[in-house]
């Protein structure tokens, strides 16, 4: 059976509520270490479903296509912010909260930071302020949304802030990210951004192909344990990345001027099959985990990024 029409007037007619075809729902997690987390539910109506997790920086938590989830999720679940220590193990604290489709890494470093700094930042897992959610039928394409801001501050150190809007079509398969990173501080500041696009099975196995601007890409290899490669983009325009396998196709599309590095990840282990597919900012230092430098953010300065994930 077809969907319902994702105009209001037909639908309206056809549905007692709405929300029966596409809604944004607020829901907490309620068991083991996801007890408390707030998410918020979208359903497209186009065979797509996912989680934003609001008290874990916005990110995307689990996320179905056609009832299979395709991001890939850690034995961890979904752990709660006041579980997590990004300090911990090392330095290496994320690798215990890693899961979910999406973790953004930033607001400052990104990889782990030669300063001492934890891997992949302080962003990830920091509890956001929801500003707005739910379903707009009035546009010319109606769509589902969520906005809210995530602060990283600290006294006589960085002041940043990330506004975040996402919205996915009614009756569609795309997520659209928009995010405007602000420094709120008096003093030019350091800033990177990493967008982590964990996928897993069934997305990811042997015969998964890769793609950017339709020019084949390997996986780093990762049958020993986790591999990474990153490169240029090469061009400041739109760039496309598109990952293929058991009979899905995930389409990563952002501005080359803004995520000028693609980094790839894999570790294909038995028991983990993770594969990361991640726009950023600055590039891998040769030879060691840290990043080059990137450009600092001057007081007052917005800088603004896309990410589109599109599924056919």
């Amino acid at each position: 059976m077809s969907a319902a029409p994702p105009d209001r007037a037909s639908a309206r007619r056809l549905l007692g509520d709405l929300r029966q075809h596409a809604a944004v729902r607020r829901i907490t997690l309620d068991d083991g270490p996801e007890r408390g987390v707030r998410a918020l539910a979208f359903s497209t109506g186009g065979g797509l479903d996912f989680w934003v997790l609001a008290d874990r920086s916005l990110d995307i938590g689990p996320l179905w296509r056609r009832g299979v989830q395709l991001g890939w999720q850690s034995p961890n679940g979904f752990r709660a912010p006041w579980l997590h220590d990004a300090e911990g193990d090392g330095g290496r604290g994320i690798e215990r909260s890693l899961s979910g489709l999406l973790v953004t890494c930033g607001l400052d470093p990104v990889r782990r930071p030669e300063s001492g700094a934890p891997l992949h930042g302080r962003l990830p897992l920091t509890p956001a302020r929801v500003t707005a959610c739910g379903e707009d039928w009035e546009r010319d394409e109606p769509v589902l949304f969520a906005a809210g801001e995530v602060t990283q501050a600290r006294l006589n150190g960085e002041m940043l802030r990330l506004k975040r809007r996402i919205e996915a079509p009614i009756g569609g398969a795309r997520i659209v990210i928009d995010d405007a990173v602000e420094n709120l501080g008096p003093a030019a500041q350091a800033h990177d951004l990493l967008y982590h696009v964990n996928v897993g099975h069934p997305l990811v196995g042997p015969a998964t192909s890769l793609s950017l601007d339709g020019a084949r890409l390997d996986w780093p290899d990762g049958g020993a344990g986790p591999a990474v490669t990153c490169r240029a983009v090469g061009h400041p325009g739109a760039v496309a990345v598109a990952a293929s396998g058991g009979g899905e196709t995930m389409t990563l599309r952002f501005d080359g001027a803004a995520l000028p590095f693609l980094q790839l990840w894999r570790n294909a282990l038995p028991g983990i099959n993770v594969a990361g597919i991640e726009p950023c900012t600055a590039d891998r230092a040769s030879g060691g985990t840290a990043s080059l430098p990137g450009r600092p953010l001057a007081p007052g300065e917005i800088r603004r990024y896309q990410l589109e994930i599109e599924f056919a």
